[in-house]
């Protein structure tokens, strides 16, 4: 017995090279475009975070590699260990004393430049120019500018006759003082972002706002902030993970001591601490522990700020719908009112 393939149908005929290739350039040219980013990120990201959960599990060494398989042993030691907790408090501290003031002058300066100021590229150039200096120059333009002796603002302080400020021994200064380096560094970026979200909010709105009596401060509360928030919300998850990783700062303030984050570890961050564990006190695996520790810190937080900022977003959502509710009940109210009135002039008439 003998099988016949089906004869193609009238009309049809089988696909050529071309309209095959064709077929296959659209199906797969996508996965080919975006292939590059995929394995960039996996050689330079996805790779070296395995690998550092790798060396956390162990007792690694800098030359002889992979030592004892000691677990979750790492963790644990550091989660006991108080200067771990320390470099912990002063990390939160520098980032909320810098953080806070950051956005905050951030966003009245992006405010300002959003005005209809005469030079807005020289003022809008000046800003950005403290975030073109290297972190290392600012670090050690600042460190002489808080010493103790002959300090510029110890020198002010005197001259003032108050005391001068031991800011590379007390805890909270040496915070303040490189919160200010940061303060310094990173305002003006910030604020270049915020303003390029002011200026694309409709001009519409504030025309409007203008129209039923809204001042200049009502109109920025009420419309700017609402309408940059997302990007907000990105400068403020920046600013967490720059601040929770923050290094050359702290390193370079009192850089000609030997142990590092100050004489009794007073400004000592997490990462400067995974520095001096790692290539100080070659405990590898206990540092990429600490690593670790820091990323899942840093995903909580960004994961917080995202959940605030939609519950403020659908809490802000709620009040405006109840607002124009409100208003259409207004109107037809006075609609209702209105009709027996006309009623009443018709019948007069």
């Amino acid at each position: 017995m003998t099988t016949t393939s089906p004869a193609p149908a009238a009309g049809t005929s089988a696909l050529t090279f071309r309209q095959r290739l064709s077929r296959a350039d659209v199906k797969y040219s996508p996965y080919v475009y975006v292939a590059p980013f995929f394995i960039l990120f996996g050689l330079v990201g996805l790779f070296p975070l395995l690998y550092t959960f790798v060396v956390s599990l162990n007792d690694w060494d800098l030359l002889r590699g992979p030592g004892e398989w000691v677990g979750f042993d790492n963790y644990v030691i550091e989660l006991q260990d108080p200067w771990f907790w320390n470099s912990l408090f002063n990390t939160f501290s520098i980032f909320l004393i810098s953080s806070i003031p950051q956005l905050a002058a951030a966003t009245f300066i992006a405010a300002v430049l959003d005005q209809n100021l005469r030079g807005k590229t020289f003022w809008r150039l000046s800003v950005l120019l403290p975030y073109v200096v290297t972190p290392a120059a600012v670090a050690l333009i600042f460190s002489q500018i808080f010493s103790e002796q002959y300090g510029l603002v110890n020198n002010l302080l005197t001259a003032w006759g108050l005391d001068p400020v031991m800011w590379k021994h007390d805890t909270w200064a040496g915070h303040v003082a490189i919160a200010t380096m940061v303060n310094w560094r990173w305002t003006g970026y910030n604020a270049l972002i915020l303003l390029a979200a002011m200026q694309a909010v409709p001009t519409e709105l504030y025309e409007s706002a203008s129209l039923d009596g809204a001042g200049r401060v009502r109109r920025f509360f009420s419309i700017t902030l609402p309408s940059i928030r997302p990007t907000f919300v990105f400068v403020l998850i920046t600013a967490t993970i720059g601040g929770l990783q923050i290094f050359t700062e702290p390193k370079l303030f009192d850089a000609t001591r030997a142990t590092p984050g100050g004489a009794y570890h007073q400004f000592e961050t997490t990462t400067l601490y995974i520095w001096n564990m790692a290539f100080n006190q070659d405990r590898f695996g206990r540092a990429a522990a600490i690593a670790f520790i820091l990323l899942v810190i840093i995903v909580l937080i960004g994961l917080i700020n995202y959940f605030l900022s939609k519950s403020i977003a659908t809490n802000e959502t709620k009040i405006s719908r109840r607002r124009t509710a409100r208003r259409l009940d207004r109107y037809r109210q006075a609609e209702r009112a209105a009709v027996p009135a006309s009623i009443e002039i018709r019948q007069e008439r």
